[in-house]
């Protein structure tokens, strides 16, 4: 697979009353066509930020791109025009948002939001747009296409509106589709279905996917490789096996440790991480996570980690992976939670 996303070095600011906000800090990873990228994270992690940035949807001011490269097919799009990038949006590359109801203009009819696109970036006719509207309303899985065209949003329920996001987000056939949180405000059944969604539409189209969320059991379902980022930065980096089964940062344990296991009958509590994210307009010297985590070393409060690779898809930026740290075992509740994983997968295989 061709190499469609590369990011480098890319950092985001922000200016406020109260100072400069250090929301992304170096971030680099790379997307392949046909591939689903997943970047997980606690509320101001940086997740979203860096998936607004790729589209440059960073209103500037208050934001500031101060560094890094957002390589797309090869183009550096932190370099580009509004007017470039709008040829771009879209098109290439397009995003699917958490809320709908904000996504969503309610004062339009579903059938005109959908159809905009296509006419700005396909040379089409309003007639073969008001069918090939329809058409991805039916592909995205919403009875009676023809009749919700003419309808506005509030006419639908949330998981409908969620599918008109997506169906506008499909319009123009993009390689890269950004979906942040898409699932949030939607209950247990409809997540389901608009995950199994958007796997097939991936299977169809060959599209690439970044997919924002917080849900680790979301991850393991829809993606090929995860990114967990902590106070801006990416703190782990791999596979899904190897994120799921050999994780190796103390944050990314604590993610999984929140968890809960429905395999698991006894009354063990979930564990919560302590503590509450940096502020990132003062950043802490060293490790961002020493704070809140219980297995920090001396040198995470004066320096830094860089980022130690694991093996050649796994990557960690902790201390505890350098040769002379000592060696500190997973703990238990993880490795119970890693257990209950691998038996739930052997049950599905079988």
């Amino acid at each position: 697979m061709s190499k469609l996303l590369e990011v480098k070095d890319l950092h985001v600011h922000f200016k406020t009353f109260a100072g400069i906000v250090q929301a992304v800090r170096g971030v680099n990873f790379e997307l392949k066509e046909g591939e689903t990228l997943a970047i997980v994270g606690e509320s101001g992690s940086g997740k979203s930020v860096t998936s607004n940035a790729l589209m440059k949807l960073i209103p500037q001011p208050p934001g500031m791109y101060k560094g890094g490269q957002i390589l797309f097919q090869g183009r550096d799009l932190v370099q580009l025009t509004e007017k470039e990038m709008s040829k771009i949006r879209g098109k290439d590359m397009a995003m699917i948002f958490q809320d709908p109801m904000t996504a969503l203009n309610p004062t339009m009819r579903v059938g005109r939001q959908i159809t905009e696109v296509l006419l700005k970036h396909q040379k089409i006719s309003r007639r073969a747009a008001k069918m090939r509207a329809i058409e991805l309303l039916s592909q995205v899985g919403i009875p009676l296409p023809e009749k919700r065209f003419r309808q506005y949003p509030h006419e639908l329920s949330g998981g409908m509106r969620q599918r008109v996001v997506i169906a506008i987000a499909l319009a123009a056939d993009p390689k890269l589709l950004i979906a942040d949180e898409p699932t949030t405000a939607l209950d247990v059944t409809i997540q389901a279905q608009i995950l199994e969604l958007m796997k097939e539409i991936q299977k169809k189209k060959h599209t690439s996917i970044i997919f924002i969320t917080h849900d680790l059991g979301v991850v393991a379902n829809v993606a090929d490789r995860v990114a967990v980022m902590y106070a801006g930065q990416i703190v782990e980096y791999g596979t899904v096996n190897d994120i799921f089964y050999n994780p190796q940062h103390p944050y990314t344990w604590g993610l999984l440790g929140s968890m809960p296991d429905l395999n698991n009958d006894s009354d063990e509590l979930l564990r919560a991480i302590p503590g509450s994210p940096p502020n990132l307009i003062d950043p802490p010297e060293g490790d961002a996570f020493a704070p809140r985590n219980e297995f920090a070393l001396a040198i995470d409060y004066v320096q830094e980690p860089p980022m130690f690779q694991v093996s050649d898809t796994h990557f960690a930026k902790t201390w505890l992976l350098h040769p002379e740290a000592p060696k500190i075992p997973m703990p238990p509740l993880v490795s119970r939670r890693i257990d209950g994983y691998l038996q739930e997968a052997k049950n599905y295989a079988e």
